[in-house]
């Protein structure tokens, strides 16, 4: 990815700390997100992640409860997980471990997971320049402001899940709960370019009730209904650099800004599948629709978006097909995704307008109207191969992943009677692999993959000096150590090992 200024970012983080199947994410930069939430295991993931014709009977129970019956033994799965971004600016570490039992008619499963986020950025900036005019100093050097020393955090993770299958209808009904503590969200210290630290609160809370029905001649619907909130607090410090001409020396003085971000959503997801004919061929379908309502969104520093509130409107139609033949198998997925997001900046005092009228307290100054078109494309083969005089003794797996994200912006500027229209769009594509090893006594599989078409975002290092130290306590002048906003391609990097063993 070439290095190129941002003028438009939009990051709303609506499916932290849980199963991200069925919810609908929202971004208009393409910011490398590390796999801090893809952390459960899965046996298509070396297949890129393919999941609408090809059932995933690992990780389907964390996506869609009611899938859980599928599971008939008591088994214990862990499934250590790490993650790098390139040009070392990012990365982590996760074990998660998952009991799963079935219980007459009944099943339920329990998971727990740590995790280890490490920062996104790396320490230190030089800032250089002259005093404030008028100002005579003898060799004005560069300033070095020197960060706190960079820190992994970290979080925890709290899966259930519990169900009844109906043998007689062939029904299968499940609810799950998934709870978060995140004092560390991976990339977002670098919304806050002129920031020295960041201090991170949040906890995410999801809910899903699901429903199987199958029939005769193996076909099944799916229905899910989930609701998801995510809460965050962000203590932010800043330092001030200020000319004191009592000393005749830069002085540096920290300020701590407060931020929130919450996001509710509610969402249904419907899917369907059954035998496309008698050689082995599967097809699909799936329909997700999000509702998403945004009432508090942070002043990230790079932003130059004015907004405060929100809503959001998300859907997903897809297309599957699969085939298992012999040792072999083949799957594809291919899904349309249009989004619609509306957020407005409020006015925190009455505001003239260019037009002689006057916005209220709370009246909308900057509107915003995001339109987004995108595609998710998933293509992936594995092979069964034999091991030891065991036809299944091993599986390897290729596949690939590719997202398009294709958005419209346009934007109202209700103070000065102005409206702009934006266009964006790019390609993030993941490559994946993986092999499987099956022993008598526990299954090991290991998955890979690399996300490129993404990059983090950087500053130019720029002077900023505040000529009366009074200034800084009464907030009239301050000028944070940023300048203009790039973005560096960089590849994510993730590898998962995992281990299933029967418990009886």
């Amino acid at each position: 990815m070439t290095r190129h200024a941002l003028a438009v970012i939009l990051v709303l983080l609506a499916v932290a700390g849980t199963p991200r199947a069925q919810l609908i994410t929202i971004k208009t930069v393409p910011i490398a997100q590390g796999d801090q939430f893809d952390i459960y295991p899965s046996m298509n993931q070396g297949m890129g992640g393919v999941a609408i014709a090809l059932p995933d009977t690992l990780l389907d129970p964390f996506r869609t409860p009611e899938r859980g019956g599928r599971l008939t033994q008591a088994r214990f799965f862990g499934a250590p997980t790490v993650y790098a971004i390139s040009s070392n600016t990012g990365g982590g570490r996760t074990l998660p471990v998952t009991a799963f039992t079935p219980l007459g008619s009944w099943y339920a499963a329990l998971s727990l997971a740590v995790q280890e986020v490490d920062p996104s950025r790396a320490p230190g900036s030089v800032l250089t320049g002259p005093p404030p005019p008028g100002v005579l100093v003898q060799a004005p050097q560069p300033i070095q402001v020197t960060q706190p020393t960079p820190q992994s955090h970290g979080n925890a993770y709290v899966f259930a899940l519990v169900g009844k299958t109906l043998p007689e209808p062939k029904l299968s009904l499940a609810a799950s709960f998934s709870w978060a503590r995140l004092n560390a969200m991976d990339g977002v210290d670098l919304l806050y370019p002129g920031s020295q630290s960041i201090d991170q609160f949040s906890h995410a809370v999801d809910v899903r009730l699901g429903l199987l029905k199958q029939w005769a001649g193996d076909r099944a619907l799916d229905a899910v209904l989930l609701h998801n909130h995510f809460g965050m607090s962000q203590d932010v410090t800043y330092l001030d650099l200020f000319w004191d001409p009592g000393t005749q020396s830069v002085l540096q003085r920290p300020r701590v800004e407060h931020e929130l971000d919450r996001t509710d959503t509610w969402g249904l997801h419907l899917q369907y599948e059954r035998p496309l004919t008698d050689t082995g061929w599967r097809i699909g379908w799936i329909a997700t629709g999000n509702l998403m309502t945004h009432p508090k969104i942070p002043n990230y520093e790079l932003m130059n978006i004015p907004r405060d509130p929100g809503r959001s409107q998300g859907y997903q139609g897809g297309v599957g097909v699969a085939r298992t033949r012999g040792p072999a198998t083949f799957g594809l997925d291919a899904v349309y995704e249009p989004i619609w997001s509306h957020t407005w900046a409020a006015a925190a005092a009455p505001t003239a307008t260019s037009a002689g009228d006057t916005i209220p307290v709370g009246g909308m100054t900057i509107e915003n109207r995001f339109h987004f078109s995108n595609f998710i494309f998933r293509m992936g083969i594995g092979r069964d191969v034999g091991i030891g005089g065991r036809t299944r003794g091993g599986t390897w797996q290729l596949g690939v992943a590719a997202r398009t994200v294709h958005y419209w912006l346009t934007q109202r500027d209700l103070v000065q009677g102005a409206t702009r229209a934006q266009e964006e769009w790019w390609v993030e594509w993941t490559p994946t692999w993986g092999f499987t090893l099956r022993f008598p006594e526990l299954e090991l599989r290991y998955s890979g993959r690399v996300t490129k078409g993404t990059g983090r975002p950087g500053t130019q290092a720029v002077t900023g000096f505040l000529a009366d130290p009074a200034a800084l306590r009464s907030g009239d002048l301050l000028v944070a150590p940023n300048g203009p906003l790039t973005l560096d391609g960089v590849s994510v990097v993730t590898h998962q090992v995992s281990l299933s063993l029967p418990l009886h």
